[in-house]
């Protein structure tokens, strides 16, 4: 059996599937492979599987082409399958799978790492002094916020907000509020949490706004201009979700307009491009889509879709099946 993967991506995952005796081909390109280009490779082979990556845009032509290639399953290395037409691969029988769990703490980390970041004025703090600013110790430099027994706001309690809450209650001491499609009164007693039924109570009442949603059509632009002026003015906003859960043009008019005090995000509304003004301004943090990005997880994801593969094709239900 024959497998492609899109783009190289940790070992682990390709190596464990070479060990299981698959034959495995490699994009070795370091870039987005084109809708062209992955359908062709689907036209001139046949494949068993194919390994696909989130910047990979999945829809019913290249499914249609992979019917006809054998393909019985498409393997997401990533939690999100937005990226990915789930009915059409219904449509054609094709299994679709994802890599959740794995990455939960490390993206919690991360989030938690901007949040600090943010209220502790750190990149700012390392610009100044890189650029020679610095001529001692003044009472009034780039003085920042305290973390700790600020109320934190998490909107989507899945792994990634659970774990962001178990950080900021363990470690911070910090009042949790949440809200989710569905309550969970097993996590407001371990966590001391307060459910809020209304997603608005969250941005008027946290000092810190951490996002963890999936990018669904309810889910897009949740975090609009009316409720970023919601908002404290000494409150941060926190996206490590998807991009465009946030109306990247309102958040940079309310950072512009000091309606809020920062923001931080991993992921951006059109990826890779930022929102004109976005990269200008001081208080914001942004970074490359990396909350996922260690050693660890990148090879556990690797593994988790190798293994979801390897299921699927000897006849088992994977793991981490993806239904619509």
């Amino acid at each position: 059996m024959k497998i492609l993967v899109t783009r190289q991506i940790p070992n682990k995952g390709p190596d464990l599937l070479k060990s299981n005796g698959y034959d495995v081909f490699v994009n070795l390109e370091d870039r987005v492979i084109k809708k062209a280009e992955l359908i062709g490779y689907l036209e001139r082979d046949r494949y068993d599987a194919v390994l696909c990556l989130l910047t990979d845009k999945i829809d019913s032509d290249i499914f249609d082409a992979a019917k006809e290639s054998g393909v019985k399953i498409f393997a997401n290395f990533a939690v999100g399958t937005d990226n990915i037409d789930i009915k059409a691969a219904e449509r054609v029988g094709i299994i679709v799978t994802n890599t959740p769990g794995v990455l939960a703490d490390t993206v919690a980390e991360h989030a938690f790492a901007l949040m600090l970041s943010l209220a502790h004025r750190i990149p700012e703090s390392d610009r100044f002094t890189r650029a020679g600013k610095f001529k001692g110790w003044e009472p009034m430099l780039l003085l920042g916020s305290d973390v700790s027994k600020k109320a934190l706001g998490i909107v989507g309690l899945g792994r990634i907000g659970s774990r962001v809450a178990y950080h900021a209650r363990r470690g911070f001491d910090m009042p949790v509020i949440y809200h989710d499609i569905r309550r969970s009164e097993e996590f407001e007693k371990e966590y001391g949490a307060e459910y809020r039924q209304n997603v608005d109570d969250i941005f008027r009442g946290a000092d810190f706004v951490s996002i963890h949603v999936p990018l669904l059509v309810s889910t897009r632009h949740l975090v609009d201009a009316r409720r970023l002026r919601l908002m404290k003015k000494t409150a941060y906003l926190v996206n490590t979700s998807r991009g465009p859960v946030v109306d990247e043009q309102a958040l940079v008019e309310v950072l512009r307009e000091r309606v809020i005090r920062g923001a931080a995000l991993d992921v951006f509304e059109n990826e890779p491009a930022l929102a004109p003004g976005l990269a200008e301004l001081e208080n914001v943090i942004l970074t490359p889509h990396v909350a996922s990005a260690t050693e660890d997880t990148r090879q556990a994801m690797s593994e988790l879709a190798a293994r979801n593969i390897i299921e699927a094709l000897e006849g088992r239900i994977p793991p981490n099946l993806v239904k619509h």
